[in-house]
Order: structure tokens, then sequence, then C-alpha cells
């Protein structure tokens, strides 16, 4: 039988394969099997219908047919039956380039197609057989074999779509528990953290701050949304660690004694006792970041290293002079660069009960003056780039205190 010239089918397949679209909820139903859609394409119309008969003789009722075959794969994919039946040689298109074009798109990967020709050549069967036909018949085909093999692929495809519901049903509630316990984790560690403020002189929405400003410098850095999203939590313990220093040291009015100051430094170290994550690999350094590019992103450990990392390394100085390990450069871990941004900036900008807020503009010039002494170059200039956000934060999370109220100095 003649076929369309080569390029000719090629353009149509293209043209007509683009409509595909995502199945809607009908159509992936489950199929009853005397109830399944069968799509019947043949050129030839007697065809068609002694096809149809066989199988009306054996209860099927629900049929959609074409007989013109330059528009056959549009037809099956408006027609999204649940079992195809398919001619190989047409004019206007050819069986094996629809098959082709159906299996290369996800929504009819596992559409049951069954061959229905008169050529028996085992070349074009295998063909077929290699593309994902479901089976193969040779006209004129045995009614006794037509409607039990139907049958069979209309079964295999009810079970393909219970399937599918059960795996898209499990998905759904992997999602939904997976977001309840991203809700439950942050309200843990949001209450972890303000209690460690509350503790040290009642500092309001400072881990708020700190860590939406954390976000934002890690947004204008250009790292993943993934990381932006958990820098911004997890900066939010930068000072849990003073949870566990003693009520005398950390409540003292007025100026520490050096040995107390020392007491008061050791919170990174005790912060990052409580956070730190217990796995075989408690022995890695802190001279790595927990930021590490990779397709997957984050892990399940992820937040917390984070968190523990920022705790031990928010007071560290790009020059190397600060505390508790005098890391410097890039030795420190970004995520402690970031923090000891976010964190100084939000000291000087807030109000305490015992000062009031420094000015924007004076803000900005002491974290200036310190760049490459106490931070990291990159990180300020970051900083500035997300000024007009930080600003929003600052407006939106801001503290009002009754200064006569706490007159207690800072402590560290």
């Amino acid at each position: 039988m003649p076929t369309s010239p080569p390029s000719t089918l090629n353009t149509h397949l293209v043209q007509s394969a683009s409509p595909i679209a995502p199945a809607s909820t009908s159509a992936a139903r489950k199929v009853d099997v005397l109830d399944g859609k069968i799509m019947i394409v043949d050129h030839e119309p007697v065809n068609v219908l002694v096809a149809k008969k066989h199988l009306q003789s054996a209860g099927y009722c629900n049929f959609e047919t074409c007989v013109d075959t330059a528009n056959a794969l549009q037809s099956i994919i408006t027609a999204s039956p649940d079992v195809l039946l398919l001619d190989v040689n047409m004019p206007n298109a050819n069986g094996i380039e629809i098959l082709r074009v159906l299996r290369n798109h996800s929504r009819f990967r596992h559409l049951p197609v069954l061959i229905l020709t008169a050529n028996d050549d085992a070349a074009v069967k295998l063909s077929c057989l290699e593309l994902g036909a479901t089976d193969f018949l040779i006209k004129p085909v045995d009614p006794m074999e037509l409607a039990p093999r139907v049958r069979n692929a209309l079964q295999n495809k009810s079970y393909q779509d219970q399937l599918q519901h059960h795996t898209e049903d499990l998905e759904e509630t992997i999602q939904q528990r997976t977001a309840d316990l991203e809700r439950s984790r942050r309200e843990v560690i949001y209450c972890l953290a303000r209690a460690a403020e509350m503790r040290d002189n009642d500092t309001g929405n400072h881990v708020i701050r700190v860590g939406r400003f954390a976000g934002l410098i890690a947004g204008a850095l250009g790292l993943p949304d993934w990381y932006v999203e958990d820098i911004e939590l997890a900066a939010q313990l930068h000072d849990v660690g003073k949870i566990a220093v003693p009520d005398a040291i950390l409540l003292k009015p007025g100026k520490l004694m050096p040995s107390e100051f020392a007491i008061i430094q050791t919170h990174v170290k005790l912060g990052h006792q409580i956070i730190k994550p217990h796995t075989i690999n408690d022995g890695s350094s802190f001279r790595r970041s927990s930021y590490e590019p990779c397709p997957t992103g984050r892990d399940s450990g992820s937040l917390m290293r984070l968190a523990a990392s920022i705790t031990q390394t928010h007071h560290e100085k790009y020059d190397g002079s600060g505390y508790p390990l005098g890391l410097a450069g890039e030795d420190i871990p970004l995520e402690g660069r970031i923090t000891a941004v976010a964190d100084v900036y939000d000291a000087l900008a807030s109000e305490r009960p015992y000062k009031q807020a420094m000015p924007r503009e004076k803000c900005f010039s002491i974290l200036e003056e310190s760049r490459g002494s106490h931070f990291d170059p990159k990180v300020v200039d970051a900083f500035f780039a997300a000024v007009p956000e930080i600003v929003k934060v600052q407006t939106e999370f801001m503290d009002h205190y009754n200064r006569d109220a706490n007159p207690t100095p800072p402590t560290a």
C-alpha cells in the first residue's frame, strides 16, 4: 500500500505531536474492561467495521475510530483511548512512526497498542515490538484471538492506572507530611532561638532579623534557593549557646572582667555542642563550609550542620583576629561570614533597653570600614546589594523598648 514520502510524514508527525499535553484526571482513571475506550485506526473502513463488530460481539461498546489517516495522530491524542488498534501501512501516515511518537511522550508511554496489519514481514514485527507494541496480529484477524488480546490489554491498562493512582496518593501524602515536618522543625528552631534571646536581656526580634538578613545576603551572593531558605532559619540559632552561660555572668550589670568575658565567649562552642548533629563524621573540620554545591542540594542533616557551623563561627573575623578558632579568610565557613555581617549590623542598627539605635548611614560606614578586617569583602558587597530588602525587614520587625525598665549594658 502507498505511504507518504518520509519528509512529509516526519513534518506531519512533528506538527501533530506538539499538542500532546499532560493527561487529565479522566485520562488516568481506573479502566473497567468492558467500558474501556477502544480506538481503531485503519485507512480501510471495512477493516474498522469488522474489528468493531468482533469486539461488540464480545461485549465491548466504547469505541473511537479513525479512517482519516492524515490526522490519525491528532485523533489519538484527542481521544486518549485505553487501548489502540493500529494499522501499519496507511496512506499519509505510518503506524510505526505513530507508535514511535506516542512512546516518546510519558502520557502515552504505557498505552496498550495492538498492531493489526496484513504485513507479516519479520522486520516490521520486530520494529513494532521494539517500540513497545503490546501485541501483533496479522490480518485478517481471527475474532477468537482479537477479543481476548484486547481484554488482556485493557486489564493491564487497569492495573497500570491503579498503580498510578496509588503512586500519586503516596506522593501527595509524603509531600503533606514533609511539609508538616518542615513547619514543626521551623517552629522548634524558632522557639529555641527565642529562648536564648529572651534569657539574654530580651532582645525581641533580633533572631528573626538576623535570619532574614542572612537569607538576603545569601540570595545576593547567588546561592541556591535551598541554601537561602536554610541559612535564614539556621542563623536564628547563632547565639543559642548563651543558654548554657551562667546567669551571674550573662545577666551581670556593668562591665565584665576579662575572665568573665572569656566565659561569655564560650557561648559559640556551647552552641555548637547543643546543635551539632552526632554522626559518624563528627571529626570533620570546621575549616570547610557546610555549603557544598552539588546536584542534590540539601539533605536531611544539612540544616542542623549549617546551624552548628554558624553558632561556632559567627564571631570569627576575616583577618583571623576573631574567636574561638582564629580562622581567617575563606577558612571561615561561608555561613559564618554571612551571619557575622548580619549579626553586627543588627546589633548596631537596633534599639536596646540600654542604647539608642545607631543611624543607618553610620552602621553602613562601620561595615565598610571593617571590610577585609572583620568582614569578607564579598559578603559586605552582597549586604549592600540587598539593602532595600534589609531596610524592609528592619521596619517590619522593629523592637520598642522602655529604656528605664532595663538599663543593663551589653555583655558580649
